[in-house]
Formats: C-alpha cells, structure tokens, sequence
C-alpha cells in the first residue's frame, strides 16, 4: 500500500460481501479505501469505544455510518433511450405495442432524440443505484457518448434487423470494434442482432462466425415469450433457442435478454452450449404484457447460467429501476414454483450483484466488493420508518429498500451521485429540450414502422 492519499476513503458502513463459496454476507463498521478506480482495501473493526479513529488519509471521504455499501447494480438489458416512450404504449399485447405504437414511432428516431434519451435514462439509473447497463438500441454513437460523459459504464450493441441488409450487421460490427474499450475502458459492446424472428438464420450464423472473429460476445433478443417459442415450432419446427444453437450463436458468449419462453427442451441445447451463455430477466414488462410465463431462473441457475438483472426499455416496463426488478424476481420465482424458499433474499442479492456482472461479461472485475475490484458501489440509507427495524439485512435491502434509498453512487472511484445529488448530469435541461422534440418524435401520421411484429 502506498504512503500518499487515496482517492476515496469510506467509512463506517456495512459492507455487502461475497465469501469464498459466493455467499452473501456482511461486514459491519467498514473501511473502503479506493484508488486509481480500484478498490485497494476494505477492512471491518469493532466499533471504538471512544470518538471515531481518524480515517485513512485521501482526497475524498465519505462518512457512511447507517449505510450499507453495496456492488453497483447492473441493468444487464435495456433500451436506455426509450424513456422518451414512457407512457405512449400502455395496456396493449405485445403484437400491438410494437406495430401500431412503438416501431411507427421509432422509424422517426434521431441521434439527437438517442442522445438526450439516453442522458435521461442515465440520470434515472444513477439515482437508483444503477452503475452500468447493456444497451441493445439504434444510434449507439450517442449512447457511447453520454456514457463518456455522464460517467456511467455500459455494455452496448448497434442493434440490426435482416430487413436492413448487410449493411445493419456490418453497422454492428464496426460501432463494436471502435467503442470496445471506449470511456477509459468504461464501455464494453458486443454484436447486437435484434432476434432470431427479426434475424434470419444466415445473418445469425454470420454473426456468430464476426463474434469468434473479432473477441466479441453477442447480445440479442430470444424466446422471449412463450407464443414465440410456439410459432417458432409451429413454422420451422424449432425453438428460439435451437436456432441460436444452430446458427453458433451458442458457441460464443451471448447475452440472451428475456427468455420467459424458454421450454424444458431447451435445457440440455442451453447446457451443451461451448459459449459462456447467460439469460437477462426483466419481469415488470413480463407482467404489464400479461406473458404466462417467466423467465426459469431456478432451471438456468441448476444449469450454472447466470442471470441478471434488468428493466428493458421504459416504454414497456415505465421504468429503469433494478430495484424493484430484484424484488419482483424473487417474488415472481416464490410464486411460479410454489415454493417460499426460492428465491431468498440473499440469492436475490446474489442475482443483483455478481450474477448480473457475469451476464455482461465483468464477473472477473465487478460485482462484489474486494480489493482490485473496479470501484462501483452504492452506499444505501436503511434510517428511514419504512426499513426500521433491521432484523434481516438481506430482506430489508431486497424487500423493504427503495432505489429512492441510494444516497451515493461511485463508478470507477468517481462520485456520480452523493446525498441524492447528480453531479454529471443537467436533468431540468434534458427533460426541457427532450419535450421539445416529442411532437416530431410521436408523429405516426406517415404510416410507416422500422419493423412488423409476426410471431
């Protein structure tokens, strides 16, 4: 450890931490040093009996006593600039949300409206505690832009249809190739077909060969409902998933978002995959669009496939708040397999932190707090009425904890929010320009859409 100061000094906390078999636990009375985006050290010591010891030496210190500290969550599949669609398509089936709503609609989408979209959906996630996201969207320069600025990390994809021609994967490609690495190593990205019933088999197999050429991982859409996974076998007499396995998309690291369709056939093609596969659940929208199913997460995780945590978009799920996605997925889990011990709140933590890191490819440098761990952490406020008293620090962090709880959120040593304050972000700004454009951006009148929803 070097004499001179470290960056960031936190003290007094609870510390969430993983032990050596990846269990939850908790270390009261702890000191995180930081330095260089680095976690250096975290230490626990019994509380002095006397005034409190003087903290380390370093540029910044923040006194958490009351706080719990915590990985950063992870939003492992959304579409952040599709806040500026909260609220346009509500109480509709899926088929309806996305052909007479949402694809006329972003058939009208500029890098300007991707832009200040996407510094919306930033501001929101960094308020809730959120310290990096994948993002499957169009324009992802902008994207790759606002997370430069905003501090944020993120794991983005130029998403493609097959109705573009090549030209759409090979957009793809190149955005992977120049942002990998981007924002001070902040920014990851993979290739980004949208799904296997917007992507044909051909540009799926030719994805899967640019991935094992390049190094890239691949994040796209798949069974992500049941009457998807029925129509596929209906009309080619496979599911979603053995078409991914056909095409070697399972032969590369993939990010499969949804997955409520996945059936128990689909298991052993999952479990002979050579790539490092892992499954997004974002169970809000699974509700809103009244899907029957869910995403098997007890099925994924006996299989040794990590699954993360995250929202989608907001024009379907209203939110970009990872909170209450890990809340509802061991509620939902409780309940689709009738079983109150599954998912517990230490499991859920688990999803929430360090499974959620591995799904976006950083399990070896995020998710839980150890030395030479990037620095992305939040400190949480447990003083208010609603999580008084504690008697079970897991379940008041999974199920009595709001997002509005985070008071502090730290990407890479750098406070991006402290004490409820942004401190890279104009939200008043954005929100005033993004209304301006909302007319010319909802304007369905030309009749069009950039896709059509056949499943």
């Amino acid at each position: 450890m070097t004499d001179s100061p470290a960056d960031l000094v936190i003290t007094g906390c609870t510390a969430l931490v993983h032990d050596a078999e990846e269990r939850i636990g908790f270390e009261e009375n702890a000191t995180i040093v930081v330095r260089d985006g680095v976690i250096e050290s975290l230490t626990a010591a019994e509380p002095p009996a006397g005034p409190p010891a003087e903290p380390p030496p370093a540029v910044e210190h923040i006194d958490a006593r009351g706080q719990v500290a915590m990985p950063g969550l992870v939003n492992c599949h959304t579409h952040a600039p599709m806040v500026a669609l909260r609220g346009v398509a509500e109480d509709l089936p899926t088929e309806e949300w996305f052909n007479d709503v949402v694809w006329p609609v972003e058939s009208n989408l500029t890098g300007k409206d991707v832009e200040l979209g996407a510094r919306l959906a930033c501001a929101e996630m960094i308020r809730a505690g959120v310290t990096c996201f994948a993002d499957h969207y169009f324009s992802m320069d902008a994207v790759a832009s606002v997370v430069e600025e905003c501090g944020i990390r993120a794991h983005l994809g130029e998403a493609y249809f097959s109705s573009q021609g090549p030209q759409g994967r090979e957009r793809s490609l190149e955005f992977a190739l120049r942002h990998r690495g981007g924002a001070a190593g902040r920014i990851t990205t993979a290739l980004a077909p949208h799904a296997p019933y917007t992507v044909d088999d051909a540009d799926l197999a030719a994805t899967a060969e640019l991935a094992r050429a390049h190094g890239l991982p691949v994040h796209l859409h798949a069974a992500e409902n049941r009457d998807q996974a029925d129509t596929s076998l209906e009309r080619h007499g496979v599911t979603p998933i053995e078409v991914l396995a056909r095409t070697g998309i399972l032969d590369t690291d993939v990010l499969i978002a949804h997955g409520t369709g996945i059936l128990d056939r689909d298991l052993p093609v999952l479990a002979g995959a050579t790539g490092r596969v892992s499954v997004a659940t974002a169970p809000r929208g699974y509700l809103k669009f009244a899907w029957p199913t869910t995403t098997p997460v007890r099925a994924l995780r006996d299989l040794g496939i990590p699954v993360g945590l995250a929202t989608d978009g907001a024009a379907s799920n209203n939110s970009l708040d990872v909170w209450e996605s890990m809340a509802l997925t061991a509620l939902i889990q409780k309940s689709t397999t009738g079983d109150p011990r599954w998912l517990t709140s230490r499991q859920a933590l688990h999803h929430a932190t360090l499974q959620s890191a591995r799904a976006v490819g950083l399990g070896d440098t995020l998710g839980t707090l150890a030395p030479g761990r990037r620095a992305d952490l939040v400190l949480v406020d447990l003083t208010g009425p609603h999580t008084q008293p504690v008697h079970d620090l897991a379940a008041t962090l999974v199920h009595s904890a709001r997002s509005s709880d985070v008071r502090t959120t730290i990407v890479d040593g750098r406070v991006l929010m402290r004490d409820r304050e942004l401190l890279t972000i104009d939200v008043p700004g954005v929100v005033r320009e993004l209304g301006e454009r909302m007319p010319a951006l909802l304007d369905r009148s030309h009749g069009g859409r950039i896709q059509e929803y056949d499943t």
